[in-house]
C-alpha cells in the first residue's frame, strides 16, 4: 500500500505528463474537482473483520475524506482471463455500508471516470452524491484494473516542474516508450471488457444479487457494457455525462470547442460580464495566437507556496487550463477575468487556474492509453481527422494519441464493441448543457435502443450533473422505485449558475479609481 504523500506526488506527475503530451482526452475531471479530493484507502488491520452477504471477509478501513470506518478487501484475479494459471493481480474494492441495511443483497455500484481514475480515491465524493441511496443500500467501489490500488499503470517523472516545463519540446513517442518500459504488466489486458469481468467477479464474491449502477463520464461506458454482458445482475442504471457506445471518445475535441463557445456566449449575454469584458473572445484568440508563435516565460509567485518561480506559459498550458476549468462551475466563473488579465500581460490569474486543475484528474496514464488505444483510435475517420485540423485542441489530442498508440501497439476491439446498447433495464441519463466533454447530444445517441429510459438535460450544469443539481435526488428516486416512469426532471431547471468574477476578488464591479 502506498502512503498518502507518495500517492499524491505520483498523481501529480502522471497528470503533468498527460498535459505535457497533449494526450489527456480524459472525459472526467473527477469528483475531486468538486472539492471532494481523497487519497488511497487506508486499511486498519487492527480492526475487526466483517462478513459480506456471502461470508466474504472484509477488513475495517478508513478512506480519506470520510471519518467513519468502511469495509475494504481485494480479490486475486488473472491478469489475462485466458490464462487462469498465469500472473494474477489484486483488484481492490471498498464498501460504504448502508446506514440501515434493508437491502443486504443489493448495492449501488459507482464507477469512476477517466479512463484512468480510481473509484476508491473518490469515495468521499461518491458518498456525498449517493447519500440518499446509502440510507438503505451499500455503496460498492472498485478500483478498475490499472487504477488506484489495482495494479496501477502510472507514468512517473520526478524531474518535471509544473510551472517551468515546456510541453512544446516534448517528444511524445520517446516519453510514451519510457512510460511503457517502466510498466510491469501486459497492457493489452487493461481495457474495458477485461475490467468488466473483474467487476462481475467482485459482485459474485461479495454476494450481491442485484446492482444499481451509477456511472459518471467514462464510467458510463463501463455501465453500458455491464448492461450488455450481465443484464441479469442489474436492477437500475444511471448514466451521468454520457459516452454512448457508438461514439469514440476522440470526438471530445468538438465538445471542448463547444464548451469554449458557450463560455463566450454566456459572458456576452450577461450584462455585467459583457460590460467588463466586451472583447473576451478576441482576447482569448489574441493570447492563443501569441502563444502559437512562442511561449511566454515570466517570473511569478507559485500559487502553492508563494515563492518566486519561473513560469513557462505555453499554448498547451493555456488551453489546457481553460479546458479543465470549464468542467467546474466555480472555476469556470473565473475564466473571463483570467483570460482578460492574460491578454493585458498579467498571467497570475491563469497560473492560479492552471495550478488548480493540474492535479484534478488523477488519471493513470498507462490504463488511459490501454483503453483508448484499443477502443477508440481505430474509429478515427478521414472526416474526423480533417475536422480536427481546424481546432488546436482536437488536432493536438489526435496527434498525441496516434503517436502514443503506435508505441502502445495493442489490438483493437471488435467492431461490435461500438454497437448501441439494447436494453429494457430502467435507465436514467443525465446531461449538462454546459458540459465541455459529453454534450447532451451524446446522451440522445445512447438512448437509441434503450426501451426503458429517460434522458434529462440540466441547462446550468457542466460535467457530472448529479454533483451540481438535484440529479442525486433523481438517482435516489430511481433506486427506490426501480422505475423511470415517475421520474420528473423539472427540478433540473433550477437556475444554479455562478456569477462571473469581474475582478480578482468579487462578482461585483469595482468603482473606477479603486481597482
Amino acid at each position: 500500500m502506498v502512503s498518502q504523500p507518495i500517492k499524491a506526488a505520483r498523481k501529480k506527475r502522471s497528470s503533468l505528463l498527460l498535459s505535457a503530451l497533449n494526450l489527456s482526452i480524459s472525459l472526467s475531471i473527477g469528483i475531486s474537482a468538486y472539492g471532494f479530493l481523497s487519497s488511497t484507502a487506508l486499511a486498519d488491520d487492527s480492526q475487526s473483520e466483517i462478513a459480506a452477504p456471502n461470508n466474504a471477509i472484509l477488513s475495517s478501513c478508513y478512506l480519506d475524506g470520510l471519518s467513519e470506518q468502511m469495509q475494504c478487501g481485494s480479490l486475486e484475479l488473472p491478469e489475462n482471463p485466458a490464462m487462469p494459471n498465469g500472473k494474477t493481480i489484486s483488484i481492490h474494492y471498498a464498501v460504504l455500508p448502508a446506514i440501515k441495511p434493508s437491502f443486504q443483497k443489493q448495492a449501488m455500484f459507482a464507477i469512476a471516470g477517466g479512463p484512468g481514475q480510481s473509484a476508491i480515491e473518490n469515495a468521499a465524493g461518491f458518498n456525498r452524491v449517493l447519500a440518499k441511496v446509502r440510507q438503505d443500500r451499500d455503496i460498492l467501489l472498485v478500483d478498475q484494473r490499472g487504477t488506484g490500488q489495482s495494479n496501477i499503470l502510472a507514468c512517473e517523472d520526478d524531474t518535471m516542474s509544473a510551472l517551468s516545463f515546456n510541453d512544446d519540446n516534448m517528444d511524445i513517442t520517446k516519453d510514451t516508450q519510457v512510460c511503457l518500459d517502466a510498466i510491469d504488466a501486459d497492457v493489452s489486458q487493461y481495457g474495458s471488457l477485461t475490467a468488466l469481468t473483474d467487476f462481475e467477479a467482485v459482485r459474485q464474491h461479495l454476494g450481491y444479487e442485484k446492482l444499481h449502477i451509477y456511472g459518471v463520464s467514462y464510467g458510463t461506458r463501463m455501465a453500458q457494457l455491464y448492461m450488455r454482458e450481465y443484464p441479469q445482475a442489474i436492477a437500475t442504471v444511471t448514466l451521468d455525462g454520457v459516452v454512448p457506445m457508438q461514439q469514440s471518445v476522440i470526438a471530445i475535441g468538438s465538445a471542448i470547442d463547444r464548451g469554449y463557445d458557450l463560455l463566450f456566449k454566456d459572458c456576452q449575454q450577461n450584462s455585467q460580464c459583457q460590460q467588463q469584458f466586451p472583447e473576451l473572445k478576441q482576447e482569448f484568440e489574441q493570447m492563443d495566437s501569441a502563444l502559437a508563435q512562442a511561449p511566454i516565460i515570466t517570473q511569478t509567485r507559485d500559487p502553492q507556496n508563494d515563492e518566486i518561480a519561473s513560469f513557462t506559459l505555453t499554448r498547451g498550458k493555456y488551453n489546457g487550463a481553460i479546458r479543465m476549468a470549464l468542467y467546474m462551475p466555480s472555476i469556470r466563473a473565473l475564466l473571463p477575468h483570467a483570460i482578460h488579465q492574460a491578454a493585458q500581460g498579467n498571467y497570475q490569474p491563469i497560473l492560479g487556474i492552471f495550478a488548480l486543475t493540474t492535479d484534478s484528474t488523477g488519471i493513470a496514464l498507462g490504463m488511459h492509453a490501454s483503453v483508448v488505444c484499443a477502443e477508440d483510435i481505430h474509429r478515427i475517420t478521414d472526416d474526423m481527422r480533417q475536422q480536427a485540423q481546424d481546432s488546436y485542441m482536437s488536432r493536438t489530442m489526435l496527434e498525441g494519441l496516434e503517436a502514443t498508440c503506435k508505441v502502445w501497439s495493442i489490438p483493437s476491439v471488435d467492431d461490435s464493441f461500438s454497437d448501441a446498447i439494447e436494453s429494457d433495464i430502467p435507465t436514467l441519463l443525465l446531461s449538462g448543457e454546459l458540459d465541455p466533454a459529453t454534450p447532451p447530444s451524446w446522451g440522445d445517441m445512447a438512448t437509441e435502443k434503450l426501451t426503458n429510459a429517460k434522458h434529462f438535460t440540466s441547462q446550468y450544469a457542466t460535467h457530472g450533473v448529479a454533483y451540481q443539481s438535484c440529479g442525486n435526488d433523481l438517482i435516489a428516486d430511481l433506486v427506490k422505485s426501480g422505475s423511470v416512469d415517475d421520474i420528473d426532471g423539472e427540478c433540473l431547471e433550477k437556475d444554479t449558475r455562478r456569477s462571473f468574477y469581474l475582478n480578482a476578488n468579487t462578482v461585483e464591479t469595482i468603482p473606477a479609481g479603486e481597482e
